[in-house]
């Protein structure tokens, strides 16, 4: 078991099996995307897919949020 010539077959082997198991994982995910990125452009057409909005967009209607609460409190007499 001390040949090298195995060790190296061995090693290269593994590699070989591990680039060709790679490859597939992701040709199954790229085709996957375009499944999905298909399915969108069924269901919105020719209209835009919708984004989520970014954090600071977020954060500020989370601002507001906060800040009509306080007003709707003062209205209502209750002291913060």
């Amino acid at each position: 078991m001390t040949d090298p010539t195995l060790a190296i077959t061995m090693a290269v082997t593994a590699l070989a099996g591990l680039a060709m198991l790679t490859y597939a994982t992701l040709n199954g995910w790229r085709g996957w995307l375009a499944l999905k990125q298909q399915e969108l452009q069924q269901h919105f057409g020719d209209r835009a897919v919708p984004t989520l909005p970014n954090a600071s967009a977020r954060i500020e209607i989370a601002d507001l949020k906060e800040r009509i609460r306080k007003l709707e409190a003062i209205a209502a007499g209750v002291d913060l």
